[in-house]
């Protein structure tokens, strides 16, 4: 029974980072409300786009009297602002933002009008939206669900690690597996497809993603070390389920890969 219990638990806490990881982190969009013509418009900007298609930037629940257009340019670049007017379909008013090369970064704002008055979304601030290449499903799920998996074994072994009556021996080998196979096999393949590098992170980048998977990695292999001849290692396993935590709790692609424009 208590052993079913740390089972439920340890889900319970993946389940929790997984809803945290998809909250968070500069690739999620941008959610807010705004008052405009009488009402409170809800609306969302999306800050990743695939590479292959321009991203259409919709804008809906937009009242008939409004009316609103889209500027950008290249982030971290001085390009003067393109100005795009949005266009109406029913409630809604949509612009579309020109793709980019995979790790382009376009900065653009959505104003709307009515009444005279302008009125600028996310209070004016420019949104960053970043281009990737298309992954294929059968790279991108296993790799989500493996890297998840690593996490559950994680904290289940953590657990283990805080008793005295269980070796969590197996558990940190179940969490290598699995880290190593999410991250260091699905992950660089991943971004490939998605930046056309395998790894950009330490040494070679200041990927913070790949970075962290690296820690991670370097602690439960120490983890794995400490419990050869099957020595339970609490303290290295407690410490390495605590840092993959940490690590999960960082957003995902923060300070990730960054196409440099050059100057027009």
């Amino acid at each position: 029974m208590r052993k079913a219990l740390l089972w439920i638990l340890a889900l319970l806490v993946t389940l929790a980072s997984a809803v945290y990881q998809r909250m968070t982190g500069p690739t999620y969009p941008l959610r807010g409300k705004t008052d405009i013509a009488g009402t409170t418009l809800s609306w969302r900007l999306p800050r990743s786009a695939d590479s292959v298609r321009d991203c259409e930037i919709t804008i809906s629940g937009v009242a008939s009297g409004v009316s609103g257009y889209l500027e950008y340019r290249r982030h971290k670049t001085d390009d003067p602002w393109t100005r795009v007017d949005m266009s109406r379909s029913g409630d809604a008013l949509a612009a579309a933002l020109p793709k980019q090369l995979p790790a382009g970064k376009l900065a653009y704002r959505v104003i709307l009008a009515a009444d005279g008055r302008e009125t600028a979304l996310n209070g004016g601030l420019p949104a960053v939206i970043r281009f990737k290449g298309e992954v294929p499903a059968a790279v991108l799920i296993p790799h989500i669900l493996i890297m998840f998996l690593a996490m559950f074994f994680s904290v289940r072994a953590g657990l283990a690690a805080l008793g005295r009556t269980e070796n969590p021996r197996r558990l940190v080998v179940l969490t290598c597996a699995a880290l190593f196979i999410g991250g260091f096999l699905l992950g660089p393949v991943m971004q490939k497809y998605a930046f056309g590098a395998f790894w950009t992170g330490f040494p070679l980048g200041s990927d913070l993603t790949d970075t962290k998977t690296l820690v991670a990695m370097i602690a439960w292999l120490a983890a794995l070390a400490a419990g050869r001849k099957g020595k339970p290692a609490r303290g290295w396993v407690l410490a390495a389920a605590v840092i993959l935590l940490i690590v999960f709790s960082i957003p995902h692609s923060l300070f990730g890969s960054e196409l440099v424009h050059p100057p027009r």
